[in-house]
């Protein structure tokens, strides 16, 4: 098993370790240093507001009546398996590639354990622009988001010639 994690992308699990348990530590500081939707500012754009999300991004079926817990962690849970799935079957090399998978792994367990534990998921990073306010979101969010946009970038800007990657065995 070690020899697996050496030469795969597996090895990238501590980016997800870290960035679980960083996600974990500020939704527990959350609850315990605010009362739902209190809200602390800490720049004129920027505050600690904590809110519960129901739904998925955006509160996407925040307010259909509970059975979106089961369908939005069963579907955390098989992207979780299917990125460790790529993680085992990646080249430790794919640096990108796997720090991305590691992050969005990250992410997904991050809100799957809130679900599991709380009903909803803890957001708590507010960010009002005056002329927009976005969603409140959290560590685990950030974390899938960087990883979505690492897998953009790099399916944008690889360096390898996708038009050419069935004529290298020819």
């Amino acid at each position: 098993m070690a020899e697996i994690i050496e030469k795969s992308g597996l090895r990238w699990l501590w980016l997800s370790a870290i960035m679980l348990v960083l996600d974990q530590v500020t939704k527990y500081w959350t609850i315990q240093s605010l009362d739902l939707y209190e809200s602390y500012e800490i720049l004129s754009f920027f505050s600690f507001t904590y809110a519960r999300n129901y739904g998925a991004a955006f509160s996407f079926l925040g307010d259909a009546g509970g059975w979106q817990k089961y369908l939005f962690t069963s579907i955390a849970l098989v992207v979780s398996g299917y990125l460790l799935y790529l993680l085992k079957n990646s080249s430790r090399v794919q640096y990108w590639q796997n720090c991305a998978y590691a992050l969005i792994l990250s992410g997904a367990i991050g809100n799957v354990i809130d679900r599991i534990i709380f009903g909803y998921v803890i957001d708590f990073l507010d960010f009002d622009l005056g002329f927009y306010r976005w969603p409140t979101f959290n560590i685990a969010d950030v974390a899938i988001f960087i990883g979505a946009a690492i897998i953009i970038l790099e399916s944008l800007f690889s360096k390898e010639d996708t038009q050419n990657k069935g004529k290298k065995n020819d």
